[in-house]
């Protein structure tokens, strides 16, 4: 291959293994993303801001370390995102999601950022996200929507919508996610590529002053990819035990990328369209289920499994919005008792549904926790009843296909799906509940639409079972590449513009 050009087909591994061969330069490697984001993050809004000058010094020193024999690792020279919610990179920014009051300096990296870089990646910016990461969408009042690359002005997803837009169009081969609803998985399946979310343990997550602060719901950091191979080595960089997470467990797996290969021969697979309580578009139910039965292909069995839930979907999904809210509500009493009052001096920059929900918690009594977790468990029981009888369980990973953006930086989900309302702020996607149970989750391409928008398939594991998961959606990869789907934004031209006018 002719590496002067076209380096956005290649994989993260792809690219690295050209990097340490000799084929490309660290710095031509750089200068080659940057100069695709600059032509075309204007109509997609994927990045926030960039830094390729440090980026261009990082690479300096890659090359140094090459010429002196040294191994940087898989990923060597790769151009990575990072999400501007929490802290990624420390000496850099992020504005908690496009609110201009909260632009602080990162004081550390992330466990995204550590691994990259540690692997021999390279930082170039920051992706967009929104207010709080607390939506499945991707939009915000200070930096606007991000598109998804397979149709301008048709949402990216959230909340970790600017990092799958930057990967499905090539921007960066990979990018930063954190997952506390779906946050991954979502803009993955919006975007037409893959997104991966670990065990609860699996990655760890070091909250202070509160140790438990990412557990109700459980929120993961991880990463975008356009291949399984590359999450695998992720995994690899990420997996670890620390002390200081409570819940961190030892690390069980010496590599994750030798489990690709395995087949499913013998396993059996449930396959849920709506896990009982979700509308879901009638397409997206009829592409992921001819998806699903092609895991037969490698000697697995695909049945139906049913759930029985008390809740409908819009109080399942109301009970995400109050969870998260639970953290969300003590920053905003934290921040005011430091004199920074965000709902009283700075309500225009924060998204109505936001505003609202953390009322609703603030008014709420103590049983309201405990109702909380009652319905948790009763979501952990059914899951883990499930999986007495079956290896994985798939679904969709989202009710509908890409929403429209909006102009007032407050795209949400639909009100109602196929007549039937739904909550718009998560009540669109299939994902919070893995969120809720610590369970390993995963995104894949299913398909297009016949509109030609990207339709995701989630897969559910065992939970602790990571290694399974990606050997499962490995093997989807093989049966039905999705390759080719990135052929469809790289051969578009993008305009200035992230709405359709």
């Amino acid at each position: 291959m002719n590496f002067s050009n076209r380096l956005e087909t290649l994989s993260a591994a792809e690219l690295g293994q050209a990097v340490k061969s000799g084929q490309i330069s660290p710095a031509e490697t750089v200068d080659y993303f940057a100069q695709r984001i600059e032509k075309r993050n204007p109509g997609l809004n994927a990045f926030v801001y960039t830094k390729f000058e440090e980026a261009r010094k990082a690479a300096k020193t890659l090359e140094t370390r090459l010429a002196h024999g040294e191994d940087p690792g898989p990923f060597a020279g790769v151009p990575f995102g990072l999400k501007d919610f929490l802290p990624s990179k420390k000496g850099w920014t992020n504005s908690h999601g496009g609110v201009r009051a909260l632009i602080r300096q990162d004081p550390f990296d992330s466990e995204f950022c550590r691994a990259m870089e540690a692997a021999g990646g390279i930082a170039v910016g920051k992706t967009n996200a929104p207010a709080f990461a607390f939506r499945g969408t991707c939009d915000n009042k200070l930096y606007g929507p991000t598109s998804t690359p397979f149709a301008l002005g048709y949402n990216s997803g959230g909340s970790s919508g600017g990092s799958a837009a930057a990967v499905a169009d090539g921007l960066v081969p990979i990018a930063e996610g954190s997952d506390g609803g779906g946050s991954i998985r979502i803009p993955a399946a919006w975007c037409g590529i893959f997104g991966f979310k670990a065990s609860v343990g699996t990655i760890p997550s070091v909250c202070r002053p509160d140790a438990w602060a990412a557990t109700h719901p459980y929120c993961f950091n991880g990463g975008l990819t356009r291949t399984v191979e590359d999450s695998a080595i992720l995994l690899n960089y990420m997996a670890r035990h620390d002390p200081r997470d409570p819940l961190s467990l030892p690390r069980t797996e010496a590599d994750y990328t030798k489990h690709l290969n395995r087949s499913l021969k013998g396993w059996r697979i449930g396959y849920t369209p709506d896990f009982g309580v979700f509308p879901t578009e009638p397409e997206i139910t009829e592409t992921v289920e001819r998806a699903v039965l092609r895991f037969a292909e490698s000697g697995a069995v695909v049945e139906p499994v049913s759930f029985s839930f008390r809740h409908c979907a819009v109080e399942l999904a109301e009970c995400w919005c109050r969870s998260i809210c639970a953290d969300t509500a003590i920053e905003l009493e934290l921040w005011r008792r430091e004199g920074l009052d965000l709902v009283r001096d700075h309500r225009d920059e924060l998204p109505d549904g936001f505003v609202y929900w953390n009322q609703q918690i603030a008014r709420g009594g103590i049983m309201d926790y405990y109702d909380f977790n009652c319905i948790r468990t009763e979501l952990y029981d059914a899951l883990q009843t499930a999986f007495e009888d079956f290896d994985l369980i798939v679904s969709p990973t989202t009710a509908c296909l890409p929403v429209r953006n909006r102009i007032d930086g407050n795209t949400m989900g639909p009100p109602s799906i196929c007549g039937i309302e739904t909550e718009p702020l998560i009540g669109f996607c299939q994902t919070f509940f893995a969120n809720f149970t610590g369970h390993p989750a995963a995104s894949l391409p299913a398909g297009l639409s016949q509109s030609g928008l990207p339709i995701g398939m989630q897969l559910i594991g065992r939970r602790f079972c990571d290694a399974d998961l990606l050997a499962a959606a490995a093997c989807f990869e093989r049966i039905q590449p999705w390759k080719a789907l990135y052929e469809i934004p790289y051969s578009r031209t993008l305009p200035d513009s992230p709405l359709q006018k």
